[in-house]
């Protein structure tokens, strides 16, 4: 029988494996929407009006309208922090251990972590623009605007998700893999995802329009609100593909190494199934 079969059925049986997970110790999904709607609350309801004023060229006056595609963004940081996390439990508490003795195909682990973590991102972004259209978010793009969107937010999320497993990987406690990703929370502030980058100060002006979240933001802002989007997508699309890359390469040979160290039982994640 070909690999194939072996690969899909243990990737499906993982990933069930760490759904439960989610659904069983909901704590960390809570987290991952809490954050962008507590932020969401705080810069439309106690800072919207000075920061509207900076935004307000960009946004059509409504600066709802302006912060939404930052904090849906920032959604996505949240959820590697949550990824992170359950992956460095998971190298801990003997599981992967356990799976190491059993023959299943060796990147299943990876995988269903991956899509796992996913699908929770997006759902918590379903439910970050629920929260969005409550307190007056309107977009005004077309169907196929929100499609793109979508495409980018799955994009940029795929690729925090390998950037978090990598740190789950890597980190030697679990304080250390919660922590490893905060960072990646603070970026959509520090780019255009409160104001505009050309009401910042130089210097921080130039981190903000050059780092990865900016180009996501601007280009999930135009689609969803129909202005143009120019350029962004594509540099978008570009740092997706980059840190996807990264992280992934990163992984795999975290996850290896550790392998080496354990003495064998699982063959290396780029091997074929047995």
């Amino acid at each position: 029988m070909s690999t194939l079969p072996y690969a899909v059925s243990d990737s499906v049986t993982l990933l069930g494996r760490n759904l439960k997970h989610i659904l069983r110790y909901p704590t960390t999904a809570v987290a991952v929407v809490g954050i962008p709607v507590i932020f969401l609350l705080l810069f439309v309801y106690v800072f919207g009006g000075a920061l509207g004023v900076a935004a307000s060229g960009a946004a059509h006056g409504n600066y709802v309208n302006y912060v939404v595609p930052g904090l849906v963004a920032m959604t996505t940081a949240t959820g590697a922090v949550g990824t992170s996390t359950s992956v460095s439990v998971d190298m801990t508490e003997g599981i992967v251990t356990r799976f190491r003795t059993m023959a299943i195909f060796r990147p299943a682990f990876l995988i269903a972590r991956v899509v796992a973590s996913m699908l929770q991102t997006l759902v918590s972004i379903a439910l970050v623009i629920g929260v969005a259209l409550l307190m007056g978010f309107r977009p005004t793009g077309s169907a196929a605007g929100w499609l793109g969107a979508i495409g980018i937010l799955a994009l940029i999320s795929f690729a925090l998700t390998w950037l978090a497993v990598a740190f789950g990987l890597t980190a030697k406690t679990l304080d250390a893999a919660s922590n490893a990703p905060f960072p990646l929370i603070l970026l959509p502030m520090i780019g255009s995802g409160i104001v505009p980058t050309d009401s910042m100060a130089p210097g921080v002006r130039q981190f903000a329009e050059y780092q990865p979240f900016t180009p996501v933001i601007e280009t999930v802002r135009g689609l969803l609100m129909d202005t143009p989007v120019g350029s962004n997508w594509i540099i978008a699309v570009g740092w997706c593909l980059v840190i996807t890359v990264a992280g992934y390469l990163w992984s795999v040979r975290a996850f290896n190494r550790d392998r080496a160290s354990q003495g064998g039982g699982m063959a290396q994640v780029g091997a074929a199934a047995g």
